[in-house]
């Protein structure tokens, strides 16, 4: 078994997620069955010791037959509708399903706002460590009923990577329809599914598809983003299907398995890397790439060559090298309007009130090497 496989089984706090297709039919709403399985591997984890918080999709579909909605609705109205109707049952499907190993269910429902503003992050993070601490299993799932285009996940599969730094669980487990990445389409004999990745050079020229299974948003594409995410975060993923969840989450002997990198970054960095959304970009020269990306300096005014955006000190700002390449995130300490008559300048240069550096090294986090 590798360090990997070894890491998952072994986790004693772990993020499980688990996908529409795998929960509900169209036209059928919840497939109770299913979901007892997913329960069944669930609480026998938790019976040997482990906590767990589970990602579940599934409200939208679930809510399509009460409706007499045929297929996943397009428009956000009806998909909200649907969801509302969904997430009771869904809600109360999981209560009752773990109810039959005298478990109890606590559900969190988030949209992106609650992670992407630093004090609603520090929020959901007491709620889910508490509710693990009192014994309770969380159930988490994007808001669907109130999230705009705007502040929506996009999908659970980022929501769970989210979740799993959040919470610094020792493991991500993704359930779907597919038992794993592969090299192609899976559905085509001539492709092989991939057992371990250690880094992105493993996964590199490898074309992965959406969700086609008409209840879902993600598919392979949001499932890799999720478990680079996570791996890249120091946290070891395995991505499996949902009909072995007992197996992933006893042996892990299953799926694909994604190693971590050697460290962890802090929950500040993680937030400014993955979880914020960015109001701007500043324009970096190649010797500020090189300060900022190689040597974890601040920037200063002199390295930068362009601004765009809207926004104020404080905010989250993307980093662009002369290419427009995002090669860092943080936190800005100018607004958009101050800058321009910045750019370019020594800090000798500018006025008292403005010798401070434009991002500090403390609130900056390199996304290339």
């Amino acid at each position: 078994m590798s360090v990997t496989r070894k890491a998952v089984a072994g986790a004693e706090r772990l993020v499980v997620k688990v996908g529409s297709s795998a929960l509900t039919t169209a036209g059928s709403g919840l497939d109770v069955e299913r979901l007892n399985a997913l329960v069944d591997a669930i609480a026998a984890r938790i019976g040997q010791g482990s906590q767990l918080v589970l990602v579940s999709s599934g409200a939208i579909g679930a809510g399509l037959a009460p409706l007499a909605l045929g297929k996943r609705p397009r428009d956000l109205a009806t998909q909200q509708a649907a969801a509302s109707v969904g997430q009771l049952q869904l809600a109360h499907a999981y209560a009752e399903s773990f109810g039959r190993y005298s478990l109890t269910v606590g559900q969190v429902l988030l949209t992106s706002d609650d992670v992407v503003r630093r004090s609603h992050y520090r929020n959901a993070q007491r709620t889910l460590s508490r509710l693990l601490a009192l014994g309770a299993v969380p159930v988490v799932n994007e808001n669907d009923t109130v999230a705009t285009e705007e502040i929506r996940f996009g999908d659970n599969d980022r929501l769970a990577a989210l979740v799993a730094h959040l919470i610094g669980a020792d493991a991500l487990v993704l359930l779907s329809d597919v038992d794993g990445l592969y090299d192609g389409d899976p559905r085509d004999g001539a492709t092989r599914r991939i057992p371990e990745v250690a880094d992105d050079s493993d996964v590199a020229g490898i074309t992965v598809g959406m969700s086609s299974s008409g209840l879902g948003t993600g598919g392979m594409v949001s499932k890799l983003a999720a478990a680079r995410t996570a791996a890249a975060a120091g946290i070891p993923v395995l991505l499996a299907a949902a009909s072995e969840a007992a197996r992933a989450l006893s042996t892990a002997e299953v799926g694909t398995a994604f190693a971590a990198a050697d460290s962890r970054l802090s929950a500040r960095r993680f937030w400014l890397a993955y979880a914020a959304g960015p109001t701007g970009r500043l324009q970096l020269d190649e010797g500020a790439v090189t300060a900022v990306v190689r040597r974890r300096r601040s920037l200063l005014a002199a390295g930068v060559t362009g601004v765009s955006g809207d926004f104020q000190a404080g905010d989250v700002v993307e980093l662009t090298d002369p290419a427009q390449r995002v090669v860092a995130r943080g936190v800005v300490a100018f607004d958009a309007t101050e800058l321009p008559e910045l750019i370019g300048r020594s800090t000798h240069e500018l006025p008292p009130e403005q010798r401070r550096e434009v991002v500090h090294a403390d609130d900056l986090v390199p996304l290339r090497r």
